[in-house]
């Protein structure tokens, strides 16, 4: 966590995110990338020994109580990474949705990733505003083109100090794998560090056809929906990095509901008492041990 930079004595030197999360995606060895929504989540996610995150447009809309349409703003998404990355000290592909408008949008958004701790973003080639790719069937494209100025304004901003993920619709528009070929050519012309192929099948046929013809730049795959493919088959296909999206706040959403409703039905706490995290563990993911150490430390005797 970034409160070790809390801690007597100096820090020593700190690698940075943005390398740590390129050699993540661009390894010839399968990496993972966990989503977390928010602080706690982050230093969850961390204590479970993943190396990087992903920072969920789904999982954070939820958690602010929004719907995934663009209706939580890019400037509440940037908090919240940065708290994420100060809980958790990981590297963070943030889910930079479509770019939050054009070119000059996306480029903001990158500026300000980058400076509150973000290692890499992954624009999609929707119109603004997109849905979640899981919901309904208007899903419209960006033209082409216009994505590319996108992805060319965060590469010309940013450089290499940020990992730039180009995400493909065209197998959740229903335009097949030689639209979504055809898009991640110009993609890597225009930038990209790396490919997210998408796809809402229930198995993972789409996504082993295009990784077969596609070897350009790493893949990255989101299998929230194909999830009874094994990882050994995305070795084999030669996927780099698999992003678990959204797990974290599914399970917060399942946890708290069976807590909340045994609450209300019990009018007690006596009986969920054993089945939640103590107040214990809570202070220990959260560093409070160290907190403890530092008043003996710093403050006067007396107080």
């Amino acid at each position: 966590m970034n409160q070790a930079a809390l801690i007597a004595g100096p820090i020593g030197p700190i690698e940075n995110p943005t390398t740590m999360l390129r050699d993540l995606v661009c390894s010839a060895k399968l990496s993972f990338l966990m989503e977390a929504h928010d602080g706690l989540s982050a230093a969850i996610v961390k204590q479970a020994g993943f190396k990087g995150l992903w920072a969920s447009g789904f999982s954070i809309s939820s958690a602010l109580g929004y719907r995934d349409a663009n209706e939580a703003s890019w400037t509440e998404v940037v908090d919240v990474v940065e708290r994420m990355a100060d809980a958790s000290g990981l590297p963070i592909l943030v889910d930079g949705e479509s770019g939050f408008g054009n070119f000059n949008n996306a480029r903001l958004l990158a500026i300000k990733l980058l400076q509150h701790g973000a290692a890499g973003v992954c624009l999609e080639d929707k119109l603004f505003p997109k849905r979640n790719s899981f919901v309904g069937d208007r899903h419209p494209l960006v033209d082409i083109d216009e994505f590319c100025g996108r992805l060319r304004a965060v590469k010309d901003t940013t450089g290499n100090d940020l990992v730039l993920v180009a995400r493909i619709e065209a197998l959740i528009a229903g335009y097949g794998l030689g639209e979504a070929l055809r898009r991640a050519e110009a993609y890597a012309e225009a930038g990209a560090d790396a490919i997210l192929i998408h796809s809402r099948k229930s198995h993972a046929n789409e996504i082993f056809a295009f990784a077969k013809q596609w070897q350009k730049l790493p893949i990255v795959i989101v299998p929230t929906k194909y999830y009874r493919t094994p990882a050994s088959a995305y070795r084999d296909a030669g996927i780099s990095t698999v992003i678990w999206a959204n797990h974290a706040m599914r399970a917060a959403v399942a946890g708290m509901r069976a807590v909340c409703g045994r609450i209300a039905t019990e009018e007690s706490v006596a009986g969920i008492e054993p089945e939640v995290a103590t107040l214990e563990e809570v202070f220990d993911l959260m560093g409070y041990e160290e907190l403890v150490s530092a008043e003996e430390r710093y403050l006067p005797k007396h107080l």
